[in-house]
């Protein structure tokens, strides 16, 4: 009993997200539809990856037990989201090179569709405000000092930011 309250409390995202997919799906707004669909997608090989670990653990759990164990948590949806928002960034450089707009401004409007269920980003200051924060509480003088303050700063800024924006102030601020 007390797993499927434990369940029913960290799925919020995910209803959400199935929620608006059918919603889009019935008003006839296939890019909704179809975005949020992918995202269901990944989120479901994330679940089944998950169920793998888990029954690999605990051979003598049953199917129902391993299902309701592997239900992603809201953090880790947001993980999955954040993931497809960077495979669409990289798309959107490939096909820039390609010279094909018409698919750079499709993935744009699925990164827009996507970042609608993760938390609100922080801000260029804010973010140079939590980088100065790490470097100082972890002591990084230098570049090679860059995992202890990506480290630091991993779970502050996790689907709040870009890794890879993080990533650029961190060297701006460790490389002066």
């Amino acid at each position: 009993m007390l797993i499927g309250r434990l369940v029913s409390l960290i799925i919020l995202l995910k209803q959400t997200i199935q929620s608006d997919a059918t919603t889009a799906l019935k008003q006839g707004n296939g890019d909704i539809a179809g975005a949020l669909r992918l995202l269901l997608a990944s989120v479901g090989s994330k679940e089944k990856e998950k169920r793998y670990k888990i029954s690999k653990d605990q051979p003598n759990a049953k199917e129902e037990e391993l299902v309701k164990l592997s239900e992603l948590t809201d953090d880790e949806i947001i993980s999955v989201i954040s993931s497809e928002i960077k495979k669409r960034r990289d798309a959107i450089a490939l096909y820039e090179k390609g010279n094909r707009p018409e698919l750079v401004e499709k993935e744009k409007k699925e990164i827009e569709i996507l970042q609608k269920y993760l938390p609100e980003q922080l801000s260029s200051e804010e973010l140079k405000k939590l980088v100065q924060g790490a470097v100082a509480k972890t002591n990084a003088k230098e570049m090679k000092d860059m995992g202890k303050v990506m480290a630091e700063l991993g779970p502050k800024v996790k689907g709040k930011a870009d890794n890879s924006e993080v990533s650029k102030i961190v060297k701006e601020i460790l490389g002066k």
